[in-house]
């Protein structure tokens, strides 16, 4: 997330706002209210951690999430699949974006991360 300013717009949006009436909510009337959304998404809170695909914001991949899902830190991360650590913390950071081809491969590390260790770790293309 980028810090910025608000807009203008965003400050009257804000000031509009009944903060009261949304601190009152209950857990059951946020729960009606998604699901009376036809544009929410779908609860995913229960669903098995393979069924599920960690989307970054931006539209591209959360390397972080991966990361997490898979209980592993940055340089395990690095090690385990080939990607030199700088650029696993760009990723993290924000700095970069995966490219399309990076991101093919990141999606696949989500749903099958041991076949991708061990293909490349038959390449030996793990990094330094």
């Amino acid at each position: 997330m980028v810090d910025r300013p608000l807009t203008e717009k965003e400050k009257i949006a804000l000031a509009a706002m009944d903060w009261q009436a949304i601190d009152a909510m209950t857990d059951a009337d946020i729960a009606r209210q998604i699901a009376e959304n036809p544009d929410a998404p779908p609860d995913l809170s229960d669903a098995p951690a393979d069924a599920v695909r960690v989307v970054h914001p931006s539209g591209g991949v959360s390397v972080r999430g991966i990361r997490a899902k898979l209980k592993l830190s940055q340089r395990e991360f690095a090690e385990r699949f080939g990607f030199p650590l700088g650029t696993v913390r760009d990723w993290e950071q924000g700095r970069y974006q995966p490219e399309a081809s990076t991101r093919t491969l990141l999606f696949v590390i989500e749903r099958e991360p041991d076949l991708v260790a061990e293909v490349v770790g038959r390449t030996g293309r793990y990094a330094a």
